[in-house]
């Protein structure tokens, strides 16, 4: 059984609440800016163990009949062909699966938001598709100077000039397909129009990490850093926060940083701030539902060691600077951690030495380790997911559970029809293999019936994987890492 460390039940109950307090705070209207991912949120789940992918859609949907949706997109993402890289799809092409997963839900979509708009083409294009969808849009202009030309910005010429959002509900949700799209900038806009309109309203943030009641160097605080190494983010002390209550808080930089500029424009709009610090523009109790700190800060350990092999792999890959694994290095070293604290990664590399060729660790929830080696008819990771579901049914390690007369006509498709060279089977031709073989075979059937214990488990390679074999730990939940290296000294490596 998987440990937990977190309660998600008393997250959503106190997530909720905090949100409704805000709303009541500014008279009846709120525009909730969502930070990071709405679905899917796995890096929470992972340092969180205990909090749910979909906690915060889950959330939501308590409030479903006060939420409003919003989508913000930015023109020159979409000029540009902005791609997800954990999808692979256009931003303008997520805007509109965002939709259909919030409507699949049952959660009210009002509009989309073009951000930087400046007339370009591509732009233009989307706002007709998004007309043809009976889908609401709005154009938002860029600003010279934000956001710091306060005087421009919080006037005629400035937010002035965007179209306003008609919306309808008490919590408006500002989310966007990724980063800089603009979705604080929406939300001021508005509070401008609204101002001038006579309707009460305010401005909050959903930000999960930081966690502004832990620790500057609590491991949850230090994994969000190092999940952001990319982007520069560093956690630090709040000290507006601790000028106005003389307490510590912990924050970001960038909010930090922003935070003299945001006053300024509440004030403008407004007549006054209702913040005294960027903290205070939060509504994040996900320190206040934490109870079990050791599995916790172990999750969070190891979500960063995970880190530091994936900026590896990147570097090497020509997609990261060296500068990310440095930085992950350090957060490394504050903590005391090193591969060692990462036991499967040892089992791997000595099961590789021992073979003379690529190998892959599995480190069980309950802490057995199990191996696999490439062979003639199976990849590494092959062989690995058939030995593990062998161990957790109880099945001898001798017996096979896919027999080579069900392998061979596999690998005679894939090298005399499909123009691959590789003979050995990746893992999702195992598990197809497996799951036919289970019509007929006690043992496969068992051992099929196994899957689910894979999830939350820990692997190591020793070598980068296939994008293939990659997608089938990720989709059965297994936490993977690799060695910087490949399998063969070739210059193009297809993924």
């Amino acid at each position: 059984m998987e440990k937990i460390g977190f309660d998600n039940q008393k997250y959503i109950e106190m997530q909720s609440s905090s949100i409704r307090r805000r709303i009541d705070r500014f008279g009846g209207k709120l525009y909730l800016e969502f930070g990071g991912k709405l679905f899917d949120d796995f890096h929470a789940a992972r340092v969180l163990p205990g909090f749910e992918p979909d906690s915060k859609v889950r959330m939501l949907l308590q409030m479903k009949e006060e939420a409003e949706i919003v989508i913000v997109i930015n023109a020159d993402d979409i000029e540009r062909n902005k791609r997800r890289g954990d999808l692979g799809i256009t931003y303008d092409l997520d805007a509109l699966r965002l939709i259909d997963a919030f409507r699949g839900i049952g959660l009210y979509v009002g509009s989309v938001v073009i951000t930087h708009y400046r007339a370009q083409a591509a732009a233009d294009k989307f706002i007709n598709r998004l007309r043809d969808l009976n889908i609401r849009s709005y154009k938002h202009y860029v600003i010279p100077g934000y956001p710091a030309n306060v005087p421009l910005i919080v006037s005629e010429e400035g937010f002035g000039r965007n179209e306003y959002i008609e919306t309808s509900r008490s919590l408006v949700v500002i989310t966007a397909p990724g980063p800089g799209s603009g979705k604080m900038a929406t939300c001021l806009s508005q509070l401008y129009h609204d101002n001038k309109r006579g309707i009460r309203a305010g401005y909050a943030k959903f930000e999960t990490f930081p966690v502004w009641n832990l620790s500057l160097r609590h491991p949850v605080n230090l994994a969000y850093e190092a999940a952001t190494a990319d982007l520069n983010d560093m956690n630090m002390i709040d000290p507006y926060y601790l000028d106005a209550y003389g307490e510590t808080a912990v924050n970001y930089n960038r909010d930090v940083e922003v935070f003299p500029v945001l006053n300024t424009i509440f004030q403008k709009i407004s007549g006054e701030s209702p913040y005294k610090s960027p903290t205070d523009m939060g509504v994040n109790m996900v320190g206040h539902c934490i109870f079990d700190e050791e599995v916790v800060n172990r999750a969070a350990e190891q979500e960063i060691i995970r880190r530091y092999y994936a900026a590896l792999c990147s570097v090497r890959q020509g997609m990261s600077e060296s500068s990310e694994v440095y930085k992950i290095e350090l957060l490394m070293n504050q903590l005391g951690l090193t591969s060692d604290n990462r036991p499967v990664v040892a089992a791997a590399l000595a099961r590789a030495a021992a073979t003379d060729g690529p190998a892959v660790g599995l480190q069980l929830r309950d802490g057995r380790i199990i191996t696999g080696k490439t062979s003639p008819l199976l990849g590494a990771s092959s062989a690995l997911l058939l030995n593990a579901l062998k161990a957790l049914a109880g099945i001898d390690q001798s017996i096979p559970l896919i027999l080579p007369t069900v392998i061979e006509p596999i690998r005679n498709l894939k090298l005399e029809h499909m123009g691959n060279h590789n003979p050995r089977l990746h893992t999702d031709e195992v598990l197809i293999a497996l799951s036919i073989c289970a019509l007929s075979d006690p043992n496969a059937a068992l051992a099929m019936q196994q899957l689910h214990k894979l999830r939350s488990t820990e692997a190591h390679s020793t070598v980068i994987l296939s994008r293939v074999d990659e997608n089938v730990f990720n989709k059965l939940g297994v936490h993977l890492t690799c060695e910087p290296t490949y399998s063969t000294k070739k210059l193009y490596h297809a993924r």
